[in-house]
């Protein structure tokens, strides 16, 4: 029922023009992409102690669209603060991407963490766009079997890579 019409944007909200407002340290946050093969188990792992550390500010940590891989048992054991965990269940991927948008430049979150299909081009460069003025760490998590995407952008990481460094990608909310 929703057939696209033309060449109109996918994500209306997403395409607006963003004002551009001095953030201080907080400003040009990256999202950074993360390729699963595990639906997003093995990198919320990984990230869970960052994910604790942040919970502990106050500020909402949104899992936008995740799947039903016991995230909610990982994370408190992790030591994860429950009562900051902002979870969104988007009906596409236009109202998913459209959440984390809102979600990174509302200024109430210290993490958003999406899990996705796959990103285009052009969805890839919006969100490069959203993160200039995102004041929250993004994570986009995007399942390998369904990832046709031939290019990787430099923020994407491949979590098989042994030389991840986590801090790296929390480090501009501290």
């Amino acid at each position: 029922m929703n057939k696209l019409l033309g060449v109109s944007p996918r994500h209306p909200g997403l395409w607006q023009d963003i004002p551009s407002t001095s953030m201080g340290a907080s400003s040009g946050n990256e999202i950074t992409t993360m390729v699963t093969e595990t639906q997003g188990r093995d990198e919320l792992t990984q990230i869970s102690a960052q994910l604790s550390q942040l919970s502990q500010q106050g500020r909402w940590i949104v899992l936008i669209s995740p799947p039903n891989i016991g995230y909610k048992q990982m994370l408190a054991a992790a030591g994860v603060r429950m009562d900051r965990i902002l979870l969104v269940h988007a009906k596409d991927e236009v109202e998913t991407l459209w959440a984390m948008e809102k979600a990174l430049t509302s200024g109430t979150s210290s993490a958003v963490i999406t899990w996705t299909n796959s990103l285009d081009a052009r969805d890839t460069r919006r969100l490069q766009l959203v993160a200039k003025s995102a004041r929250a760490a993004g994570i986009v998590i995007e399942s390998a079997s369904e990832n046709t995407n031939a290019h990787l952008t430099t923020s994407t990481i491949n979590m098989q890579d042994s030389a991840l460094s986590q801090t790296t990608l929390f480090a501009a909310v501290h």
